[in-house]
């Protein structure tokens, strides 16, 4: 349930409904939009990264896991509730709003460190993949549901003042002020706090009492070792979380600026987008419930492996369709002013190339955290996965700060956004090297 509680998070804020409109609606200038979210993102991920490893030292040195998620929730709901203040032209707003982004970034990263190193206490090893697997669907399921009442009852069309579903909305929002996507941030907030209140009345945890002076310099010389002795002792997790460094960085930023990208070169707005999103999520709930069966019968690495190659081959496929052509050179006719949903060729190109991503997306990601949990020490699981953590961030910075000075500097989201695919590649090659757990 922690997973279906915080998708709406990447599913409405990150991805699909409010990024989109930050860009394209309360920014002026989609391009200097871009670059100030790309920015936002890479400076939280950044404080995400520095911390993750070092806070899961602390709580391997024997505390409970559940008062760090707990704290961590309060700064995803605040940063979440501050999005309301996005109004469309209110540049004066922007460091605002862009702090919030930032501070529910932060809480939902972190809390998910704590959350993922608990999994190894609740299954045996046999059951790591099938537990993070159907996690991530339970997760894809959330933001299903999340994005269908957002924007099918709740965010409307400035155009036709309708929502998804063609119905008044059920709250009288004003469309003109865009109070409908700006609401999705409240919203994901009160989700949150309903829905992963299962984990902390119901999920066991360990044991353990307040961090003290001796607890935190125990983790922290903890941390000081494992750092010492990463590449010397456990070189198989170190090269895996290279490797995952860098796929987990070309992931995010296609997750991130790929409804972007689609709203800026084809004008989507809350209609398209909204069903972008559940034909997204629907397929990539099928994808994460197919690699939960077969991570346990056939191995982490090899879902991991076969899901990359498939997820290359839909961003490089998103990535070569523009307004006029696909695959770069083949010319389509544009998309006519007032047609309907996904009429013209390119969107529907961009379409089934964005359903293979999300086909790809579920199991890398769940067999990657299962993974992990198999490599790891038991008596290292959180600090691993503060590592885990942190080799999906370190370098997640750079992507977004990448993208938002290649699209400063060119004036072209797609080069801005090209740049992802080097990453994927390059982590999809270092992991023919890890050697997976026997039985895996």
């Amino acid at each position: 349930m922690f997973d279906w509680a915080t998708q709406p998070f990447y599913t409405l804020i990150v991805t699909f409904l409010f990024a989109p409109y930050f860009v394209n609606g309360f920014m002026d200038d989609p391009a200097y939009g871009q670059t100030l979210w790309a920015y936002a993102t890479g400076a939280a991920q950044l404080v995400a990264a520095a911390l993750a490893p070092v806070l899961g030292a602390i709580a391997d040195a024997g505390l409970p896991r559940k008062p760090w998620i707990a704290g961590f929730s309060v700064l995803l709901v605040v940063g979440l509730s501050g999005l309301w203040f996005a109004a469309p032209g209110d540049l004066s707003a922007v460091p605002l709003v862009l702090l919030c982004f930032g501070i529910a970034t932060i809480g939902a990263e972190l809390a998910t460190v704590f959350n993922n190193a608990m999994m190894p206490d609740l299954v045996p090893d046999k059951r790591l993949g099938m537990l993070s697997g159907v996690g991530w669907a339970t997760g894809y399921v959330g933001g299903l549901v999340s994005l269908a009442l957002v924007a099918g009852l709740i965010v409307t069309d400035p155009n036709t003042g309708k929502t998804l579903f063609g119905l008044e909305p059920i709250f009288a929002l004003d469309a003109a002020a865009h109070e409908g996507d700006r609401l999705v941030g409240p919203f994901s907030a009160a989700w949150y706090l309903i829905f992963a209140l299962p984990l902390f009345l119901f999920t066991p945890d360990r044991r353990g009492g307040a961090p003290g002076p001796g607890v935190v310099r125990e983790g922290l010389r903890q941390l000081r070792d494992s750092v010492r002795n990463l590449m010397r002792n456990h070189r198989n997790v170190a090269l895996f979380l290279l490797a995952r460094m860098l796929y987990a960085d070309g992931l995010g930023a296609i997750f991130a600026f790929g409804a972007i990208y689609a709203a800026s070169i084809f004008g989507w707005g809350t209609a398209e987008l909204g069903l972008f999103g559940i034909v997204l999520t629907v397929t990539a709930t099928i994808g994460a419930c197919v690699g939960a069966l077969l991570d346990d019968r056939t191995g982490s690495k090899r879902v991991i492996v076969f899901t990359l190659v498939l997820f290359i081959v839909g961003s490089i496929g998103v990535l070569s369709v523009d307004p006029d052509e696909v695959l770069f050179f083949v010319p389509v006719t544009p998309k006519a002013n007032g047609s309907g949903l996904f009429a013209s060729a390119g969107e529907r190109a961009y379409l089934a190339f964005a359903v293979l991503i999300g086909l790809a997306s579920g199991p890398v990601q769940a067999s990657s955290r299962a993974l992990l949990a198999r490599l790891c020490p038991p008596d290292k699981t959180t600090e691993f996965f503060g590592f885990f953590a942190f080799s999906g961030k370190i370098t997640a910075f750079a992507a977004p700060l990448a993208i938002g000075a290649a699209t400063a500097l060119t004036g072209s989201q797609r080069l801005g956004i090209s740049a992802s695919i080097v990453f994927l590649i390059g982590g999809l090659l270092l992991l023919f090297w890890v050697r997976a757990p026997r039985g895996s």
